[in-house]
């Protein structure tokens, strides 16, 4: 499967794979690309199911949507990447490291987990969507993406996000939350040999940092750190802090 993509930064640089959150588009990851791509080719990808991607009927795996983007990127003849994944996208980075090493310069795991909580309410939240579309969980997500304070401070930016939900896909978004729900890593973690660094948000309350910690700890060498006053999307929230965090480890593994 050909996930949409942007390519940006010059095509003979080191590739650096941006991967998406549940219920993004490559939007998601927009303060942070133009920085990066100074230095790297940064290919952001769209979630099958997601954006301009092909929705397939699901249920789908997080092995399958691994498998998307190393489809995806052999069509761009890249052989090898760092991959850098926020949430779901986290979990399909771990999927990619542990499934074809050779493709992994480096690892970068942003708020995300080995075990994203009990499949039960994934399989409810899937529900709701196939039935009532994706609509009708689009505040409930917003709510855990950033701190209440920054909602209120950036209304614009807490809305765009809302639609940007609302806009997904129902079958592409239940299916992976379908994902989700099957996805554990944690007796794995130790077989991912990148250079891995864990980003985890202090108030994030869907992969609070007790489940960086766990990566962390399971990961060998894993850099761990923390982004203060930042909920789920610490990327969007605080790239001031997450955007050279990221610079840094993917320079120092290129």
């Amino acid at each position: 499967m050909r996930l949409h993509v942007t390519d940006e930064g010059p095509r003979d640089a080191p590739a650096l794979v941006l991967l998406c959150s549940l219920g993004s588009t490559v939007d998601m990851w927009a303060p942070q690309r133009r920085d990066l791509a100074v230095e790297h080719r940064v290919i952001t990808v769209d979630t099958r199911g997601h954006g301009a991607s092909p929705v397939p009927d699901g249920p789908y795996s997080v092995a399958e949507l691994a498998d998307d983007v190393l489809e995806t990127l052999d069509g761009f003849d890249v052989a090898r990447a760092s991959f850098a994944g926020v949430s779901l996208g986290g979990a399909i980075g771990q999927a990619i490291a542990l499934g074809a090493p050779e493709r992994v310069a480096s690892l970068a795991l942003v708020c995300t987990s080995a075990r994203f909580g009990d499949p039960q309410p994934w399989q409810e939240r899937a529900a709701t969507v196939r039935a009532d579309g994706t609509g009708a969980i689009a505040d409930a997500v917003v709510a855990r993406w950033f701190t209440e304070a920054y909602a209120e401070a950036a209304p614009a930016v807490r809305n765009a996000m809302r639609d940007m939900i609302a806009a997904t896909p129902a079958e592409g978004y239940a299916a992976c939350c379908d994902a989700i729900a099957g996805w554990d890593s944690r007796s794995r973690l130790a077989d991912i040999a990148a250079p891995t660094l864990v980003i985890s948000g202090e108030h994030d309350p869907a992969t609070p940092p007790e489940h960086g910690q766990v990566l962390a700890d399971g990961i060998p060498g894993a850099r761990f750190e923390v982004v203060a006053d930042a909920a789920h999307l610490a990327s969007y929230q605080r790239p001031e802090i997450v955007t050279p965090l990221l610079a840094e480890h993917v320079k120092g593994s290129s």
